[in-house]
């Protein structure tokens, strides 16, 4: 097939990637003609594990070609699909802006029926308004669908090529042929696709990650108490994710969620609940939580610490996730800020997304190329994000070369019995303190 993909963020470079990828031919389109310059020299410009190596083939196969043009850009494509940003507006609903421009400049070039697919997050009731904006100014055929991306950061190569479920939202027969025969590649295995309605389409996504978020939330909760109780809650939720009508999975305590996806999307959601007069209260809960836990560790840091005036803090981990380079709402930010406004000294390490923070905070902390090196002359550690070069590290070596011996993990990466002896104060999240 031939397929227009609008938009080459990380929703669109990595599906038009994947496309590409079982032989469909795929152009994408974006008005950043740096980006478009860089990515059409074979120059990828976001970090995704595995995306470099299918895109660098498709790129040189011919069939993945980026443009800033979008008549040539969408010419003779059967689908087109809608992967724009849908930034949150200042009273918390998604901005449409990029969406509802784009639709606006389809009508006119639009020359024979096309699948025109919304796979950007989006509040219920788009499909129709894109629909009625495209009518304006075209007779041709069309029909605008919602197909919503469950992609997961640091593993969206493998949720893209082997799904668990694809969600399609069309009354239309003609776009749910279309969208079967596309699709059909990706679920060999009997993954399903779903087909529903519009609506339903555009609101599964948004149901998802708060329910997701929802059992972040509550096993931070459930950490807090078992503080309080002297309980571990290492082994309440081994308990818990044991019974199947739980999982284990998003049953990890820390220091909240972040991430371009989570904390937008429930706000929006939110914003839809308030303004259809339902007062939606376990979302308002599950964020209300997450902006208490972000920052839990301080005050520890400050009882342990006395003042963090002057203090060395080196800061393991920046992205919002591992395996992703992606620092949007991510807690290392806010953890950092506050630290710095409490007159901290900032050290910090991660192995992909020191650049990205370069861009945002520049010289107000420093940045060093191994997690040894931040930690020379520390008063302490904080752990923000879980990456694997953490898991095995020489304490005993460490604790040589720093001014404190503290850790405060956000991400409970070590075991509590590994810790003892080790000369250093460590702090997780709910579970005990360990003082030496």
């Amino acid at each position: 097939m031939k397929i227009a993909v609008l938009g080459t963020g990380y929703v669109g470079l990595v599906s038009g990637t994947c496309f590409a990828e079982t032989g469909n031919f795929v152009s994408c389109v974006d008005t950043d003609s740096e980006k478009v310059a860089m990515l059409t020299s074979g120059q990828i410009t976001i970090y995704e594990p595995g995306l470099e190596d299918i895109f660098s083939k498709n790129v040189g196969q011919k069939r993945l070609s980026f443009s800033t043009d979008l008549k040539s850009g969408i010419a003779d494509a059967e689908i087109i699909f809608l992967a724009l940003p849908t930034p949150q507006s200042e009273d918390g609903t998604a901005n449409l802006d990029y969406v509802t421009t784009v639709a606006g400049q389809l009508g006119p070039l639009l020359k024979s029926y096309t699948v025109i697919v919304n796979k950007s997050t989006v509040p219920v009731g788009t499909s129709e308004l894109l629909t009625k904006i495209i009518q304006k100014n075209t007779k041709v055929p069309f029909d605008v669908i919602s197909n919503p991306e469950f992609l997961r950061e640091g593993r969206a190569v493998d949720d893209f090529m082997r799904p668990e479920r694809i969600i399609i939202g069309t009354s239309s027969e003609k776009a749910k042929k279309i969208m079967q025969a596309l699709y059909s590649p990706y679920v060999r295995q009997g993954n399903p696709i779903i087909f529903m309605d519009e609506r339903s389409a555009e609101l599964t996504k948004y149901a998802a990650n708060a329910f997701l978020a929802t059992k972040i939330s509550f096993i931070n909760e459930m950490a807090n108490l078992c503080e309080k109780l002297n309980a571990n809650i290492d082994l309440v939720r081994l308990g818990m994710g044991m019974d199947s009508r739980i999982g284990r999975k998003f049953l990890f305590p820390g220091i909240g969620f972040g991430g371009s996806c989570f904390p937008k999307d429930l706000v929006a959601l939110s914003k839809t609940a308030t303004e259809n007069q339902y007062d939606f209260k376990i979302l308002k809960a599950v964020m209300s939580v997450n902006a208490d836990q972000k920052t839990k560790l301080i005050q520890a840091m400050r009882q342990h610490l006395k003042e963090l005036k002057g203090k060395v803090i080196a800061v393991w981990g920046l992205a919002f996730k591992p395996h992703t380079d992606d620092i949007r709402e991510a807690p290392s930010l806010e953890n950092i800020e506050q630290l710095l406004l409490e007159g901290a000294v900032i050290r910090v390490h991660d192995p992909k997304a020191m650049e990205n923070v370069k861009e945002k905070l520049g010289t107000k902390i420093s940045f060093y190329e191994t997690p040894q090196e931040a930690t020379v002359g520390a008063d302490a550690i904080f752990i923000a994000t879980e990456w694997p070069e953490y898991r095995m590290i020489d304490f005993n070596s460490i604790g040589k070369n720093m001014r404190g011996k503290a850790i405060f993990d956000g991400r409970n990466l070590y075991n509590l019995d590994d810790m003892r002896g080790k000369g250093f104060t460590y702090v997780s999240i709910g579970r005990q303190s360990i003082h030496e």
